[in-house]
């Protein structure tokens, strides 16, 4: 039996009074990308901090790479590579120097960091940037070299707190490219995000969390399957109108849900709703048919509040 490259039991991390990971359970299979997705606060980058053996455990059980977190911090450190929330990359050296000089944290030979600079760069689509100061890249760019840096030591795991927060779509694609292509290699990614999209583009499987606690669990259609309708049908109203009573969409829909200026129809068969809608002359300014989505299933378990 293949044993988890990370495995958690009634895991728990506490600020003082404040819980911000609450008693969760969750094993990452070796060649798999795990996502944590949640609102902001939520307990990821918590839980983010206690896999890298950069935070303490409060209570429960966890192992990384085979190993314990408390006693073996160095050891587990030495096989991720880290990719965090926040670039922190040397501004004011080359993209090369920014390479070669992480390579050294890990005591790796000059001509081994050489020979994975080149890789890399080249793996980053940086090759002609390679002698460029840092500090005039594109976002896109130092997200890049954030990775490819994370990778100088050719880790067993790869960590990635939220890894295109700030990129634009082009960015962001070239960045999902990137690392399905890692994945193709066998590298293990834990990735936390709050981008339903790039959940579905990048996890094989993913917990859910909501204060602390995981709310769900399973492959991204999976989830949509067991959380939420085949379909969605979107009715827009000119925003001050006084909506529809809910009422008048019983039988309809499976799911009803009236938010500022629509009303969200969740139902397996969008076109027949739309027919009844019609018949129960329900006029919209404008319907929006959809296939589900994982952020339907997302705000059914969390909720539509703004969490600051």
């Amino acid at each position: 039996m293949i044993q988890p490259l990370v495995s958690a039991r009634g895991l728990r991390k506490d600020f003082g009074t404040f819980t911000a990971v609450d008693g969760i359970d969750f094993d990452v299979q070796p060649g798999e990308a795990f996502g944590f997705l949640g609102p902001n606060g939520a307990g990821k980058s918590s839980t983010m901090k206690m896999i890298g053996a950069v935070s303490p455990i409060t209570a429960g059980t966890l192992s990384v790479l085979g190993r314990n977190p408390e006693t073996d911090g160095p050891a587990i450190r030495a096989r991720l590579g880290v990719v965090p929330q926040e670039d922190n990359l040397d501004q004011e050296l080359t993209v090369e120097e920014n390479l070669m000089i992480y390579g050294r944290y890990f005591d790796l030979p000059r001509r081994e960091i050489a020979r994975r600079i080149d890789e890399l760069l080249d793996f980053a689509q940086l090759s002609t940037r390679r002698k460029d100061r840092v500090e005039p890249l594109s976002g896109g760019m130092k997200r890049r070299l954030t990775i490819a840096r994370g990778l100088i030591n050719e880790p067993d795991l790869m960590l990635l707190d939220e890894p295109t927060t700030g990129l634009d779509p082009q960015a962001r694609q070239v960045l999902w490219d990137r690392l399905y292509e890692l994945k193709q290699q066998g590298v293990t990614q834990i990735i936390t995000t709050h981008y339903m999209d790039e959940a579905e583009q990048l996890c094989d499987r993913l917990v859910i969390m909501d204060e602390g606690k995981i709310v769900a669990e399973g492959s991204p259609q999976g989830l949509i399957d067991t959380h939420t309708t085949r379909e969605v049908l979107e009715l827009r109203f000119p925003p001050g109108s006084n909506l529809p009573q809910e009422s008048l969409f019983d039988g309809v829909a499976k799911r009803t849900e009236t938010l500022r200026n629509r009303i969200v129809l969740y139902t397996d068969d969008a076109d027949r709703t739309s027919s009844a809608v019609s018949e129960r002359g329900i006029v919209a300014e404008s319907m929006l048919v959809r296939r589900s989505s994982l952020e339907d299933v997302f705000l059914s378990l969390t909720g539509r509040s703004l969490i600051d």
